[in-house]
């Protein structure tokens, strides 16, 4: 898992935090909702590919 993934998770993160805190302030609490759940497919679709690369280093370890 490489440092640089850790930092764009990061970083969407507080992008999400913030646009969801004035979303919300603003009254307009669907979009904010529509933001966060937005923000959590991105990092999903991120992490991902390292799932799956995870699962198949493990299955090759114990391949006999």
């Amino acid at each position: 898992m490489e440092v640089d993934l850790i930092f764009k998770i990061a970083g969407i993160g507080i992008v999400v935090a913030v646009l969801n805190q004035i979303l919300s302030r603003t009254e307009k609490s669907e979009y904010a909702m529509l933001t966060t759940l937005a923000g959590v497919l991105i990092v999903f679709f991120m992490v991902i590919p390292e799932i799956k690369e995870l699962f198949e280093e493990i299955r090759e370890l114990l391949e006999f």
